[in-house]
């Protein structure tokens, strides 16, 4: 029997419910993270015992697919999209959006895909939007390719943060103490695609670069299914 299965934990001697659960859980891991989650820590964020909640979710994995499908909510589309480009883009970008907010999701995208009721609300919406295009597997070719861009895009940007909150140096900050160095080695002519880079390229911001990249993959899917 999965979580998605099991009755609702008895709501005496203290009130509980999937819903507090998930989200006592889910404030844990947006305050420090996944590795600070456990069945334990919840039940005492709930000030109930441990064992109540062990009789409704069996381990940690499942309590991540709870926390999972609750982010998915905020990634499910407000109105199904009514082409496939926006489906796809608009998933893309929700759930960049929704990692920002929840920086431990980025953890967990691109794992075994959760049948969680909002998972599988998403999936259908982004499925029917490119229903007739072409068959199942171009289709689902598809969806894992902007999938995947989008996955690491979001899990290096993600990085990137939480570097800069580990070294307490930002970005422009970061740069200009390795600045110095990078300029030595650049100097010696052994780079010179990367010293081109460096001083010719444009740089921009990451949200710029999401999008960037992501309009190309969907060009890239439009040739495939043979979409203007």
């Amino acid at each position: 029997m999965t979580v998605w299965d099991r009755p609702e934990p008895p709501p005496r001697p203290v009130p509980l419910d999937r819903e507090r659960i998930v989200a006592a859980a889910v404030a844990l891991a947006d305050e420090g993270g996944l590795e600070v989650v456990s069945l334990r820590k919840v039940a005492a964020r709930l000030n109930a015992g441990p064992m109540r909640l062990y009789g409704f979710i069996a381990t940690k994995e499942e309590l991540f697919d709870l926390m999972m499908d609750e982010v998915q909510a905020e990634i499910l589309p407000d109105e199904p999209p009514g082409h496939w480009r926006e489906a796809l883009s608009g998933l893309a970008h929700r759930t960049r959006r929704a990692a920002l907010r929840h920086e431990w999701l980025a953890d967990l995208l691109g794992g075994r895909p959760s049948p969680g009721p909002n998972g599988l609300a998403v999936t259908e919406s982004t499925l029917a939007a490119l229903d007739g295009l072409a068959d199942i597997d171009t289709v689902m070719r598809a969806v894992e390719t902007v999938g995947s861009y989008s996955t690491g895009a979001i899990r290096r940007e993600i990085a990137n943060l939480r570097a800069e909150r580990a070294t307490g140096l930002s970005k422009r900050e970061w740069q200009r103490a390795h600045g110095p160095h990078l300029t030595k080695m650049l100097a010696t002519g052994r780079f010179p695609a990367l010293s081109k880079a460096v001083y010719d390229g444009t740089h921009v911001d990451a949200e710029t670069s999401f999008t960037t990249g992501l309009e190309w993959v969907l060009d890239a899917v439009a040739a495939k299914l043979g979409q203007p």
